[in-house]
């Protein structure tokens, strides 16, 4: 009787350390995000037009998701210093593509390395063959994202151009999700439309090849880069591209459940 009554005891001592830990665990509150300082909400005024046509209320929320990437992502410097304005053209790099998904978080990135310029395959800064200015690591530099800092504000800076860099490799890490950068981002795209989006691509891909295409070459160097490249123009030039290829925007509104700059 003893050792039942002692197996009880140790058993009720369990239920309440169970409870206790359960407990806590749900009411660890939750990361208090910052709000946006004035002089970053200009720095988006000026140099982010996607930002710019959002309403009040969209913008607000816009605002909070950046502070919470933020907050998550380190953002260093490797040989400069990283200003106010590349934390915030950065940040705003990683909403846009998601802006669509509102409990989206790239949990597979911890950190943003900004070099001042290009740089090689071998992450060399100097010499030749420094034809790299944004990259998603893998192997030791997994989770890691790096960036030219000169092409990260001049993509920003160029409001007539199709391309933008960081929005660039934010895509790559959205189409990675699934486990792969195939240009097929399974995560978001419905099956109904994987069957349409490859057969488009593939068209669009023979078009670039064939120099009958407004969409930036590099597109045609596989799936993944075509989606990421595509992705740019879009949300850079969105207007243009419904008007030069309207069932290539038609798919990708569908894709990232958004229409930029409607």
């Amino acid at each position: 009787m003893d050792i039942f009554l002692a197996c009880l005891s140790v058993l009720a001592l369990i239920m309440i350390a169970a409870a206790v830990f359960f407990r806590k665990k749900k009411t660890v509150p939750v990361l208090s995000v910052i709000p946006l300082p004035e002089s970053s909400r200009q720095i988006l005024l000026q140099n982010v037009p996607f930002y710019e046509e959002l309403s009040l209320e969209k913008r607000s929320t816009f605002e909070q998701r950046m502070q919470g990437f933020l907050a998550r992502v380190r953002i260093t410097g490797v040989n400069t210093t990283v200003g106010e304005i590349d934390r915030v053209l950065i940040a705003a790099s990683a909403i846009i593509p998601i802006f669509g998904f509102a409990e989206w978080e790239y949990m597979q990135l911890n950190e943003v390395l900004l070099y001042p310029d290009s740089f090689n395959k071998e992450f060399a800064q100097e010499g030749h063959d420094r034809d790299t200015l944004g990259m998603v690591g893998s192997g030791p530099y997994q989770n890691v994202m790096i960036l030219s800092q000169h092409q990260l504000r001049q993509d920003f800076l160029n409001k007539s151009g199709k391309g933008n860099t960081a929005i660039h490799e934010f895509v790559h890490l959205v189409d990675k999700t699934d486990g792969s950068v195939d240009g097929i981002p399974e995560i978001i795209l419905n099956r109904k439309y994987v069957l349409p989006w490859l057969e488009l691509m593939h068209k669009e891909i023979k078009r670039i090849q064939a120099d009958k295409s407004d969409i930036n070459p590099y597109g045609a160097t596989d799936q993944g880069e075509f989606f990421a490249v595509v992705s740019e123009y879009f949300f850079e030039r969105p207007e243009l591209l419904k008007e030069k290829h309207p069932k290539l925007y038609e798919l990708l509104a569908l894709i990232f459940r958004q229409e930029p700059r409607t």
